[in-house]
């Protein structure tokens, strides 16, 4: 069961602009280079990487009537093709070296709101908000790599 990578976004700051890219590093010690959200803290080492499948966030915007670009989600990958499991401990490798674990559901938040009114209650069932991660093995992935399972 495989996949591909979609989407690579990163913004510098907090509520800065989202950049997308079709190549990033991605590090244990950075998670996607150039994203400020990346770097791990004791306290946010789960948090490293954001993940958000193509098909869950096209249901969503279906259920909104409405046409909003992946990246006002503000995850860092989008993968499509490929229906991750919603456990924690799940790995995911992009590419030939970058291996992600999933550490929990990315729950909407009230920014979402911010995007569009109704986003963030389009986004809570199913995991449709995204995955967060933290980086197992660091990698440079582009835009049409590979994603699969690696449980």
């Amino acid at each position: 069961m495989s996949g591909r990578l979609a989407g690579i976004a990163r913004h510098d700051r907090p509520r800065g602009p989202v950049e997308t890219v079709e190549r990033a590093l991605v590090t244990r010690d950075a998670g996607v280079a150039g994203n400020q959200r990346g770097t791990v803290r004791p306290d946010k080492a789960s948090r490293q990487v954001s993940l958000i499948e193509a098909e869950g966030w096209q249901a969503a915007l279906a259920e909104l009537g409405a046409a909003i670009d992946w990246q006002d989600r503000r995850a860092n990958l989008l993968v499509e093709g490929i229906r991750i499991p919603r456990k924690p401990g799940t790995r995911i490798r992009i590419g030939e070296a970058c291996l992600i674990e999933i550490t929990m559901e990315c729950d909407p938040c009230s920014r979402m709101e911010e995007v569009r009114t109704g986003l963030k209650a389009a986004l809570a069932p199913d995991w449709r908000g995204g995955f967060l991660g933290m980086v197992i093995a660091d990698g440079e992935i582009a835009v049409g790599d590979e994603v699969r399972i690696e449980e």
